[in-house]
């Protein structure tokens, strides 16, 4: 496989043509794609090749799948049916909010408090009706690519470990690097990551009352919040990275990380971002995140027959300057 020679993360962190840790032009003057561009038609050929038996695995829970909402600002969707006659219907959604179930993070989802958006683009072409960094982008472009599934509780049980789901435990760079290996995959340039923890299927057991005070009482393991974890992910080349959690990463985040501001106040509503990885992932680096991903049945297949990797496609819808949106993806093996 073709590698497109890129610089490293740490030649990014020492630019002074751009902000320091970003890819800011890297793919060219304008790009509004990001970590996109490293899904080229060598990229999906070679995913189309893995497709041996026809297996389907749909990787969006429903709409409505999490609610009350985790986040805490999302209302319910309303589905609404209609008729104009007998022998007809037709329908609509009210209060769809995009990422309130499966979704993908768009370029838009994250602002870097300092940078701004990914690119440079003005906080002001961030608006309804206003094409930059829209998830439209994604659709035009398509994620048909590589897929890798890492499951983590199987990996960490065959190494005497347990991934605790009502806690921050932190996945380092050395346990994706782990899992990888555990699985027999090599990661790629243009790969998306699928990361499997457990959360949701552990989350979706519950009573409403065990999953209120789970939200009361917040945990998920997830990526730290590290240098290390960027620079992995960079260099490798990894287009998109999915999780099965809330938010990809560990949270609450690491108190001690660099990336904590103490001095940012907390927001009005919903939960602080500070010290998140999907600022400099998002803004900086234009890495695609994906969140409350099902992955329990391609998790048990890939058991079943030790393979780990699959074409991996997923179609968001094409609402313009949309910031993020249910992902409609798909492994086939």
């Amino acid at each position: 496989m073709t590698r497109v020679p890129l610089p490293s993360y740490r030649d990014l962190l020492e630019r002074t043509d751009g902000p320091p840790g970003s890819s800011w032009g890297v793919f060219g003057e304008g790009d509004q794609l990001g970590a996109l561009n490293f899904i080229g038609a060598e990229q999906t050929a070679a995913a189309a090749a893995l497709v041996r038996d026809g297996r389907v695995f749909d990787l969006d829970y429903p709409i409505n799948t999490f609610v009350p909402s985790i986040a805490g600002t999302r209302p319910p969707t309303e589905h609404h049916v209609f008729a104009n006659n007998p022998n007809h219907r037709d329908d609509w959604l009210d209060a769809f909010y995009l990422q309130s179930t499966s979704q993908i993070d768009g370029l838009r989802h994250m602002r870097h408090p300092e940078h701004g958006f990914y690119g440079g683009v003005a906080d002001e072409r961030i608006a309804e009706g206003t094409p930059d960094l829209g998830i439209q982008l994604v659709a035009e472009h398509g994620v048909v690519t590589r897929g890798v599934l890492l499951d983590l509780p199987r990996y960490f049980a065959a190494t005497g470990r347990t991934l605790d789901v009502t806690t921050n435990q932190r996945v380092t760079v050395a346990d994706l690097r782990g899992a990888a290996e555990f699985h027999g995959v090599e990661l790629r340039q243009g790969d998306v990551i699928l990361m499997q923890t457990g959360w949701a299927a552990d989350y979706l057991a519950l009573t409403p009352e065990q999953q209120e005070h789970r939200r009361r009482n917040w945990g998920s393991p997830g990526i730290e919040q590290s240098t290390a974890m960027l620079e992995f992910l960079w260099d490798t080349g990894i287009a998109m990275l999915a999780s099965d959690n809330a938010g990809v990463e560990s949270f609450p985040v690491d108190p001690h990380s660099e990336f904590v501001d103490p001095t940012e106040s907390l927001p009005e509503r919903g939960p602080s971002h500070n010290g998140m990885l999907h600022r400099p992932l998002i803004a900086l680096l234009g890495l695609y995140l994906g969140e409350l991903w099902r992955l329990d049945a391609l998790a048990d297949d890939c058991a079943a027959d030790g393979r780990y990797e699959f074409l991996l496609t997923a179609k968001p819808l094409a609402v313009t300057g949309g910031v993020g949106s249910p992902p409609n993806a798909m492994a086939i093996k």
